[in-house]
């Protein structure tokens, strides 16, 4: 994955770009093993005893720690700036996330208030750092290559989660042979994502480096970053396109979140997997996420911005009604991996698209707002599907269909964006 001519800034060598993605390939091991693929799955059906309020059990501590991550994520990329801090704060949020996740192996069947307090904890802490890895995007690509650089970040980051999801399914299969129970192994598949992460991260830390430069600001620190988030809001308000696509991103990502974090969820409760079916099927979503982050990382740059999302829309829209017919495992799996190719592509456009609007002083801060976006979503769309099983009586498929109205009112106002005029008005704010 070396990048091509033109395609880095001057300064930038292809091992940084590696350092950078390869941060991807590790916090995607959390995501996957323990919000899409085993703990959530470990929680509804063993911590929470398959309660019909289990779903929206797990749903709503997702939702207090996504909340957390609003309040502190424009402070946190304002701070970032103003003392070029991004390196250091992605370190500090790194070893939050891997000891939350090593500490999750403590939660049993019966302890709901230590798993609810330990995913809040350690998804806060992924978060944050999701968000500043994302800030670094900009300073080694250049504007017309941030897409295809995203995307190699993604393509390597579902890497990370085959990776992740391999071992632990090694590991369930190894311990079901032998007669072990979930409450047996899934607190080990803990350690070993959290094990995997802090390794994994290392390149990040020893090759990525901070390029910013500390800026003057007044005296007081907390003043200065609520001020610092007013006036973010302030500027964001002067660029009507990014705007409209932080809108429409909150949109459809709140479809993609309730995928992601409810997908072994539905395959246990509605598809009937046991647990190695579901490890199998979300290891093999992977590679599909992988290549679809690829293929259209470079059909972003063929076709524009827009094209692209709108045709992974239109995929999830499908997926969906896929998913909500579904009687068998193999048009199931056809839907999952419909996902898995439309996950890759909607994530890396997004994120690629948010650089291309922002004007360089100000991208921190910006994708700040990105993933101040990206965790409104986070709680939308899950809270709605837990919602929805809790009142229905644990309908998924019903939940389900629900989910799709969130893409196809994305898709809507994506209509609306015109990126070209958001570039220029980003380039205009740059050059004064």
């Amino acid at each position: 994955m070396k990048p091509g001519a033109g395609s880095l800034f001057p300064d930038v060598r292809p091992r940084e770009v590696w350092g950078w993605a390869m941060y991807d390939f590790a916090n995607s091991g959390y995501t996957t093993v323990v919000i899409t693929a085993i703990f959530n799955a470990y929680f509804v059906g063993v911590i929470a005893g398959g309660a019909h309020w289990a779903t929206f059990a797990w749903t709503a501590a997702l939702s207090v720690s996504y909340l957390l991550i609003m309040l502190c994520g424009p402070l946190v990329g304002a701070y970032a700036d103003a003392h070029a801090a991004k390196k250091r704060l992605l370190l500090g949020t790194t070893v939050g996330c891997v000891l939350g996740t090593a500490l999750l192996a403590l939660a049993g069947p019966g302890q709901l208030w230590l798993a609810c307090v330990l995913i809040i904890l350690s998804n806060f802490f992924f978060g944050l750092g999701e968000n500043i890895v994302a800030a670094f995007l900009p300073e080694i690509a250049q504007g017309e290559a941030i897409g295809k650089v995203s995307a190699w970040g993604w393509a390597l980051g579902y890497l990370g989660g085959i990776v992740s999801l391999g071992a632990c399914l090694a590991y369930v299969t190894w311990a079901q042979g032998r007669g072990q129970s979930a409450g047996e192994f899934v607190p080990a598949t803990m350690l070993i994502t959290a094990a995997l992460f802090a390794v994994a991260s290392l390149p990040t830390f020893l090759f990525l480096r901070e390029r910013a430069q500390p800026q003057p600001m007044a005296p007081g620190l907390y003043t200065r970053a609520f001020t610092r988030v007013a006036d973010t809001l302030q500027h964001a308000r002067r660029y009507a396109d990014l705007r409209r696509f932080l809108s429409c991103i909150v949109l459809y990502q709140s479809g993609v979140s309730a995928v992601i974090t409810l997908a072994a969820i539905y395959a246990e409760q509605v598809m009937r997997f046991t647990t190695q079916d579901t490890l199998l099927l979300i290891l093999v979503v992977n590679v599909t996420a992988s290549l679809g982050a690829l293929a259209f990382g470079h059909l972003q740059d063929r076709i524009g911005h827009v094209p692209t999302i709108a045709l992974t829309l239109l995929g999830w829209c499908a997926m969906v009604i896929l998913a909500w017919q579904s009687t068998s495992a193999a048009s199931f799996w056809v839907a999952a991996n419909l996902a898995g190719l439309c996950l890759g592509a909607s994530q890396s456009a997004g994120r690629a698209v948010v650089g291309y609007l922002s004007p360089a002083r100000r991208r921190a801060e910006f994708f700040g707002l990105w993933g101040f976006a990206v965790k409104l979503a986070s709680i939308l769309g899950p809270i709605t599907y837990g919602v929805v099983t809790w009142i229905s009586g644990s309908d998924h498929r019903l939940a389900m269909l629900i989910t799709g109205v969130f893409f196809v009112a994305g898709l809507a106002v994506l209509l609306s964006v015109d990126v070209a005029r958001g570039r220029a008005a980003a380039l205009a704010a740059e050059a004064k």
